[in-house]
């Protein structure tokens, strides 16, 4: 279902969590990248690698791209939407801290679960509710209306950077309330109008 030739991955993109970190509203979009080989499917398991001590979910809004994009205006981005998605930028939030940048604590097989379906026909302006729930438990909940650059906004920027190609995926950034998963735990990322995406966590 996802097969992209890359995942971009947006930093610090709600209000609320800029608010919980007590730092600044970035100027521009902080984007990474996260590689294909992290990407799994609904109902797949997250695999907790033995290099690290400290998993943390994080969910995210994911926007799918439809057709080559590159230099769009805000305006013509969502010519380039194939549709949304939900997300879950997986993290060693311990090798973030060590490393001071984030390839390595983001990018493990099994670190991008999408899913459970790519919607198209959907007010995104209007805001959609984001739940992410660990073992039934709520841990976060906010709003995509609470985003600091929004979707246009995204794949306008990151096309001025990099061409977009068709099935390539940016997830939006996280809301407030990121936290540990444990080996057995069950992670649930819920965005209204577009379903939840489930996955386990399992050892190596």
């Amino acid at each position: 279902m996802f097969n992209p030739t890359k995942i971009i991955a947006i930093g610090l993109n709600y209000h609320d969590h800029a608010k919980e970190m007590n730092v600044s509203v970035p100027e521009y979009p902080l984007i990474f990248m996260k590689p294909p080989t992290t990407v799994i499917q609904n109902g797949e398991s997250i695999i907790y690698p033995p290099q690290t001590k400290e998993l943390h979910y994080e969910g995210e809004l994911g926007i799918v791209i439809k057709e080559r994009a590159k230099n769009v205006s805000k305006e013509e981005a969502y010519c380039y939407i194939a549709g949304y998605t939900c997300a879950n930028d997986v993290t060693a939030r311990d090798l973030q801290r060590i490393d001071g940048q984030w390839t390595r604590s983001k990018s493990f097989d099994t670190f991008c679960p999408l899913g459970p379906r790519i919607v198209s026909h959907i007010d995104i302006l209007a805001g959609l509710e984001i739940i992410t729930r660990v073992n039934g438990q709520v841990k976060q909940h906010s709003n995509t209306k609470n985003m600091i650059f929004n979707v246009f906004e995204l794949v306008s920027f990151i096309s001025h950077i990099m061409t977009l190609l068709p099935g390539d995926v940016i997830i939006t950034g996280t809301p407030p309330g990121v936290g540990p998963l444990y080996i057995g735990d069950t992670v649930e990322v819920e965005i209204e109008g577009i379903g939840t995406l489930k996955n386990k966590v399992t050892g190596t």
